[in-house]
């Protein structure tokens, strides 16, 4: 018997299962209201506190917009996935739960097992009997209504439940698929695909957004590239990859855009909705928690995708794929993207007040020696700010990347390349940097290097284990190798080789 008939043959089940229903309706359930903590022991009485402390009246607001049983699904999930104010449900012009995002169920809840086409029977005003003298309030008249609606509940919840349990086993299905197809068999192309929980957590914490925030090269690039061509975002669509806080849709709708989808993976999402109600930009701005590569958004195509996509070292997080996954899928042809060029460059520098108390530390640490430390410290990549007067070489660009045609492969390649010292100074590292250009009629681009504004990127060294004497003028040729961490998707291995030497990084 395949999965269908199985569920089909549980939702006709059930009269089988009347005593079950009976046991759970002693447990005395809990309804818990829409708009506030309070606790109802059915759906009719938390309407009837809905209506009398929060002006909601479902019955009117399904007049209201012609709902039926799928709206009433979507409404219930924006409510709790949004939080709104009932004033804005009842006085807005058009139901803001209008999109099948919603569709999709969170945690299982009273309120959408409700039988929501029996609603029209609900009285929303009080009632009175035929003779026209006795009164019956709304809650003696939901008390009579509540053994009909149990009786709905017990087929809905029980094939809800049946078909969650079969998608979940679809799933481990496809998990177990891709692990064993990927054991064997010649190597596939690499893409993120998920098990970085770790990665977006550290997004859901304050202090990362406020040092985002707070870079105002980074911020203020993005605001000029967005405000100063706002004829370029008037009456489009436009896509936030990773939106974090929503600082980038904030300014796209305030740009004139028609409609801006953010999407985010980790939970400060939440927050940026709260920060988007408070800005007033709810009509205009829809927040979405998940991954791009695995959540259908509400729209066909996109106008313009906006992005902070840039890590360490420009590429280090890997969160590249996920705008290229984005711009393949969504945007429209000739649709704009920002940033749309990126470039990665290495420069020479030398700081022997650093390499000293970083490196030849190890030589005598009280009076032992520790010289074995040294190749451990020299295989990471440091992430520090370097001042701009222990530049030495003029810099070189590694690799451009064009956003419009790169693809995921733009993490593994490899660039030789020819420093020129322009004074007499001791090489005790090679830096890399980005600089990110918005090619736009009013462009706008800024640069992660020592010698420009600092940003929360600084820069990414890399220490030589030998140190090189060079006067002005000299150069010094190699070569640099970048590829993907295998132990951590997200983190990169550089490989550098100067003459005979060979050294090997990580970005992790």
């Amino acid at each position: 018997m395949d999965d269908d008939e199985t569920l089909q043959d549980t939702c006709r089940d059930e009269n089988d299962d009347s005593d079950e229903w009976d046991e759970m309706e002693v447990a005395g359930e809990q309804t818990t209201c829409l708009f506030c903590p309070l606790q109802f022991l059915t759906i009719a009485v938390a309407l009837d506190h809905c209506r009398a402390e929060h002006n909601f009246d479902l019955l009117e607001l399904k007049n209201k917009y012609n709902m039926d049983c799928y709206s009433y699904i979507k409404m219930i999930n924006y409510i709790r996935m949004q939080r709104p104010d009932p004033k804005i449900l009842t006085e807005s012009s058009v139901a803001l739960w209008d999109d099948d995002v919603y569709l999709k169920t969170g945690e299982m809840e009273s309120w959408l097992m409700y039988d929501f086409e029996d609603l029209g029977s609900a009285p929303s005003t009080p009632h009175y009997a035929i003779d026209g003298k006795t009164p019956i309030s709304n809650l003696n008249f939901s008390d009579l209504q509540r053994q009909i609606e149990d009786l709905n509940l017990q087929l809905k919840h029980k094939c809800t439940l049946l078909e969650l349990a079969i998608k979940d086993i679809e799933k481990m299905k496809k998990i177990t698929r891709t692990f064993v197809e990927g054991r064997d068999g010649p190597e596939k192309p690499f893409h993120i695909t998920g098990y970085d929980s770790d990665y977006f957590n550290s997004y859901s914490h304050f202090g990362i957004h406020h040092e985002m925030l707070n870079d105002r090269v980074r911020t203020e690039s993005y605001r000029d590239a967005i405000l100063n061509n706002s004829e370029s975002f008037k009456d489009n669509i436009v896509l936030d990859v990773g939106c974090g806080t929503g600082i980038l849709s904030l300014f796209s709708a305030k740009a004139g855009a028609s409609k801006v989808i953010g999407i985010d993976q980790s939970e400060v999402v939440y927050k940026a909705m709260d920060i988007i109600r408070e800005n007033n930009y709810y009509d205009t701005i829809h927040l979405m928690k998940g991954r791009i590569e695995d959540t259908n958004l509400p729209a066909e195509k996109v106008d313009i995708i906006v992005s902070e996509w840039m890590g360490y070292f420009l590429l280090f997080e890997g969160m590249l794929d996920s705008f290229i996954h984005a711009r393949d899928r969504y945007l429209a042809p000739g649709g704009l993207l920002l940033p749309n060029r990126c470039n990665l460059n290495l420069i020479g520098c030398s700081d022997l007040e650093r390499y000293d108390k970083l490196i030849n530390f190890w030589d005598n640490v009280y009076g032992f020696s520790m010289k074995c430390m040294k190749s451990e410290v020299i295989s990471e990549a440091f992430v520090e700010t370097v001042p701009g007067d222990k530049v030495m070489t003029d810099p070189i660009i590694l690799k451009e990347i064009d956003l419009r045609n790169c693809t995921v492969d733009t993490c593994d390649f490899s660039s030789s390349f020819v420093l020129k010292a322009n004074k007499n100074a001791v090489l005790t590292c090679l830096v890399g940097y980005f600089d990110t250009f918005f090619d736009l009629p009013k462009s706008v681009h800024f640069s992660t290097g020592p010698e420009a504004p600092k940003t929360h990127w600084q820069q990414s060294v890399f220490y030589l284990k030998e140190t090189i004497n060079m006067s002005a003028g000299d150069v010094i040729e190699g070569s640099l190798v970048c590829s993907r961490l295998k132990k951590n998707v997200r983190g990169l291995s550089v490989t550098i080789t100067l003459g005979k030497n060979k050294y090997h990084y990580n970005l992790d």
